[in-house]
């Protein structure tokens, strides 16, 4: 509804606008002395719990039982099909970020994958580009894009549905918003359908990884710093601040023993 709202009544350049001036915002941000590779910065701490609480109730009551029902009744053929849909909607935010990092390799081949998959792979319904032998997607965001222009991590913040976060990546997630080309090509109500493929194969992770996750949110004897201390461990090995003490992350598509994807993930 927000994309329909600047499609419709802004235009391209308000979309610029605020595309500049929230990266501004974000790559300007003062950096807190406190911040160190391992350690956390918390300031937020009690409005964090406050919303972690809410994204636990709203876990236990609606979203983990609509994700099992989800599981139960779709196909695990047509579960696959929908997250690879999603995924290749996903490239073409991952070839600007990419543009915008420099880092042309990634951008080339998150392109050849993004060509393969939508056109013999009939609009990214199937992965012929990893039979292929192809590179696998980067999967990178504009949070990843302010780290590599030198903005510094910030605070932890939990933010409401979306989970764990910092402030770097708050706005990161913002910006994405506006960095995906199909958000200008694509008009309502077409463009529902990448947010209904997307909120799917969300539905699908977190079936996928309940046992992880509910060890997580309700097994630990505090959620919110296990929760936290996962995010922010994975998150910093992704972009290259650690190497050691990783988790395997329910949250996160890092390099870990063990896979795992986010659920919260758009």
């Amino acid at each position: 509804m927000l994309l329909s709202r600047f499609n419709s009544a802004s235009g391209p350049a308000l979309r610029v606008t605020a595309l500049v001036g929230l990266s501004l915002m974000a790559a300007c941000a003062r950096p807190d002395p406190s911040e160190t590779t391992q350690g956390v910065f918390d300031p937020y701490e009690s409005q964090n719990r406050g919303v972690h609480q809410f994204n636990r109730g709203l876990d236990r009551s609606l979203v983990r039982p609509v994700a099992k029902g989800y599981s139960a009744a779709i196909p695990d053929d047509i579960e696959t099909i929908i997250g690879r849909f999603s995924t290749n909607l996903s490239l073409p935010s991952d070839i600007v970020n990419n543009v915008l990092q420099l880092n042309m390799r990634g951008a080339i081949h998150d392109t050849a994958r993004l060509v393969v998959n939508t056109t013999f792979g009939l609009g990214g319904f199937f992965d012929p580009a990893s039979e292929m032998g192809m590179p696998a997607g980067t999967n990178t965001d504009f949070g990843q894009t302010l780290h590599v222009w030198g903005a510094r991590e910030g605070a932890y913040v939990e933010l409401p549905l979306l989970g764990p976060s910092t402030e770097r990546d708050t706005w990161g997630i913002a910006v994405d918003l506006f960095t995906n080309p199909l958000s200008y090509i694509v008009e309502a109500p077409e463009s529902l359908i990448g947010t209904g493929a997307g909120v799917a194969a969300g539905l699908s992770k977190r079936d996928r990884f309940t046992e992880t996750i509910d060890a997580i949110l309700y097994e630990s004897a505090d959620s919110y710093a296990q929760s936290r201390s996962i995010f922010l461990q994975n998150r910093r090995f992704k972009l290259g601040g650690t190497s050691d003490n990783v988790y395997d992350d329910p949250y996160g598509t890092s390099e870990p023993s063990v896979t795992l994807e986010d659920p919260y993930a758009e």
